[in-house]
């Protein structure tokens, strides 16, 4: 049976009533269901993993559920915030990622207000880098830190402009890069920790150290000319290196050389003086014989290094060869 239009107002009345009852019959049926519907969406929840949920009842803390299927008291007398324990965060400085498609996309604005920086030896460098954090307390994180994100940051930019400041130019653009993500990633921590924030630096990472770009070029120049100078001194080392010890070594050879002639002669002299003091005292004892025996020790260190040698008789007519010792020493 379709339904018809009343042709009369009393009809029409009498239809209505109907309608009226009938509604009355399932309201309290529906208005159940309706309170069922919404006591279930908003009283039970799910975690997920890598997650904790934290529950405020009227406001405040009241338990921090794991991952899995929970339950909480309905119509907002338990507030849920559900927060990432285990997800790295990361907070980009003096540049920004802004996609990648196998190629990693920079946005091509400038970010100097947070990149410049002065160094110790009153120059600017322009200063790029990242902060990794992770949730270590979600409830220190909701009830003490309003924007995790922006005190973050703002920390971060104010504890490496104080360490960018303690050292010089050179040493914050070519040696000291791991100092300065170590001393930035200590300080950052420590005020975190102090503010009660519940974040834990995971680390710092210097990305880029370079001086502002309208002094680039003349900053090259110096640079190149540094190492140049750094060249000209380390072939200079090398020189050094090779003439210092070989001259070391030469002056070394003659001393020795000189202290073992020196010991020579002294042994030489003192034996020689031995000798004569021995010759000497055999002179008292016997000088007839004696004086022959050094007359014929003499005449054995003489005769070995004349020529030939000659015997000449007064009442001989020719002189007769009676040795030639260059011939062996043989007698003729």
């Amino acid at each position: 049976m379709g339904f018809r239009i009343p042709d009369t107002p009393e009809e029409l009345f009498k239809q209505g009533g109907r309608h009226m009852d009938a509604l009355n019959r399932w309201l309290p049926s529906i208005i159940i269901v309706v309170l069922i519907g919404f006591f279930s969406l908003t009283s039970f929840y799910s975690i997920d993993q890598g997650e904790v949920g934290v529950i405020r009842r009227f406001g405040k803390y009241d338990k921090t559920t794991q991952p899995g299927l929970h339950w909480k008291l309905p119509f907002s007398i338990d507030k849920l915030d559900k927060v990432k324990i285990e997800r790295v965060f990361k907070e980009e400085f003096g540049f920004r990622t802004i996609g990648s498609d196998g190629n990693t996309k920079y946005s091509p604005k400038s970010y100097d207000e947070e990149a410049l920086m002065l160094t110790g030896d009153l120059n600017v460098l322009d200063v790029s880098w990242i902060v990794h954090f992770k949730i270590k307390d979600p409830v220190e994180l909701l009830f003490n830190v309003r924007n995790p994100r922006e005190t973050v940051r703002d920390i971060s930019e104010a504890a490496m402009r104080q360490v960018i400041g303690d050292y010089s130019v050179n040493e914050a653009i070519t040696m000291r890069k791991n100092e300065i993500n170590q001393a930035v990633k200590i300080m950052l921590q420590k005020v975190l920790d102090n503010y009660q924030s519940g974040i834990q630096i995971d680390k710092i990472e210097l990305q880029e150290v370079l001086p502002p770009s309208v002094v680039k070029a003349s900053f090259n120049e110096v640079n190149e000319a540094e190492q140049e100078r750094e060249k000209v001194i380390n072939q200079s080392w090398e020189a050094y290196n090779k003439v210092i010890p070989q001259a070391r070594g030469q002056a070394e050879k003659t001393i020795r050389e000189a202290e073992g002639y020196a010991l020579a002669r002294v042994a030489k002299a003192q034996g020689d003086a031995a000798k004569f003091l021995d010759t000497w005292n055999a002179y008292k004892d016997a000088k007839e014989v004696t004086k022959r025996r050094l007359y014929l020790e003499t005449l054995e260190e003489i005769v070995p290094k004349a020529g030939k040698i000659y015997i000449v008789e007064p009442e001989a007519n020719n002189i007769l060869p009676l040795l030639n010792l260059n011939q062996g020493g043989e007698a003729q």
